[in-house]
């Protein structure tokens, strides 16, 4: 007996997860999307979509399930699926407003806030940097006076560096907390917070692919600059995978499971960030969501492994017993990724003819590449060279954002 094709209800408020939607649809499955109106020119893979719904950039969740609903009218679908952090909370909401399979809201929380990430990891024995939730002035008070500055004030359910600020002394924390009192918006007020004791070090990031609970494929790297530092400051990104073998991806591969199980994560893709701290050489827990991650950190995994995560989701999601899943085998290379802001809308970059760029990323007042090659050394020694050229003849700054609405 043949599965009938499924009907996939996809939410993504800013570009993403293309390949996730083309996949879908090569399976024989039906794909509708929503989005944001200022998503509307983006590349979106429309030749594929049933449908695809622009909702105004400042629709609440309401909204959503209104455009989910009528859809539904002439619709059954079968799941609904977030392809950006963002939406990760709305389309749980949906799935329980409409009853779909699914992560629950109360399950999919874990992956959201970074609260309560922190203190499920905590109880469980993770190591994670000192934090205190910004909800009795108390605790807050006791937390400065133990835990030596700087700190980091850190909006519970945003995404990468959007809204932290880094405060140096126990005056700074109380007068951002009094700003945030006074806010307009429900969601900025001090009880979405957290404080976190700032952990100086290296950063890395852990990539994974599970069927059911299982880990079926991860992929380790590390940050050039802490994403932070970049983001606030200035300069360009960079990110390599790790040394195959090495104790750091062993270790890394080892925490990053016991998030995974903690938090009961099942078929779904996940990015973990860990710090190494330069204090005391070990690893603290920083976040973990349930999504592919950002700034094309999926085509430097499949640069380096063969493996596109978009696409194995997606498999993974519409599994069926006509459709059974079957992991593919991966590669032990290695890839880096190189990304600035640039002055030119559209930059040129002929002049960098080396063979092992894997991608040229193209947007706009931006320039980039995801390399590949076998050797660590090389991805290396080709991210050292480009970050000076880049800086010179492309780089600029801007102000970071400091609300998702402002993306």
């Amino acid at each position: 007996m043949t599965t009938r094709p499924q009907t996939i209800l996809c939410l993504a408020s800013l570009f993403s997860g293309a390949d996730f939607m083309r996949e879908c649809a090569r399976l024989g499955h039906r794909v509708f999307l929503l989005t944001k109106e200022k998503t509307l020119e983006a590349e979106w893979p429309r030749e594929i979509l049933a449908d695809l719904l622009a909702l105004p950039n400042t629709c609440d969740t309401n909204l959503y399930f209104e455009a989910a609903s009528h859809i539904a009218r002439q619709e059954r679908f079968t799941r609904v699926v977030a392809l950006h952090e963002f939406d990760v909370l709305t389309a749980a909401q949906i799935r329980e407003h409409l009853h779909l399979p699914g992560p629950s809201v109360s399950h999919t929380r874990f992956v959201r806030d970074k609260l309560a990430m922190r203190l499920a990891a905590r109880e469980a024995g993770i190591r994670v940097p000192d934090f205190v939730h910004v909800l009795n002035y108390q605790d807050v008070a006791q937390f400065l006076r133990y835990v030596p500055g700087p700190w980091m004030l850190k909006p519970r359910f945003s995404a990468g560096g959007i809204g932290i600020r880094k405060l140096q002394q126990p005056d700074e924390v109380w007068a951002a907390i009094k700003e945030l009192e006074q806010s307009e918006l429900l969601h900025e007020r001090p009880s979405f917070y957290l404080l976190e004791g700032y952990v100086p070090g290296e950063v890395y990031h852990v990539d994974s692919l599970l069927k059911g609970r299982d880990i079926l494929f991860s992929s380790v790297s590390r940050y050039g600059r802490p994403p932070f530092d970049v983001y606030h400051g200035g300069g360009v990104h960079t990110s390599i995978t790790v040394q195959r073998g090495s104790e750091e991806e062993e270790k890394l591969l080892t925490d990053n499971q016991k998030i995974i199980s903690v938090l009961k994560l099942s078929d779904t893709v996940a990015h973990a960030e860990f710090i190494k701290s330069r204090a005391d050489g070990q690893f603290y827990f920083l976040e973990i969501a349930a999504r592919v991650g950002g700034a094309h950190t999926a085509d430097s995994v499949e640069a380096a492994s063969g493996i596109n995560l978009w696409k194995e989701w997606a498999k993974i999601e519409v599994e069926s017993p006509d459709q059974p899943y079957r992991f593919p085998a991966a590669r032990q290379d290695y890839a880096g990724i190189i990304l600035s802001l640039a002055r030119q809308e559209w930059p040129d970059t002929a002049a960098f003819a080396d063979p092992e760029i894997f991608l040229r990323i193209k947007k706009k007042y931006h320039v980039g590449f995801v390399l590949r090659s076998e050797r660590q050394e090389r991805i290396l020694e080709l991210l050292e060279s480009y970050v000076e050229r880049i800086h010179i003849d492309y780089g600029a700054v801007a102000p970071p954002v400091e609300r998702p609405e402002e993306l």
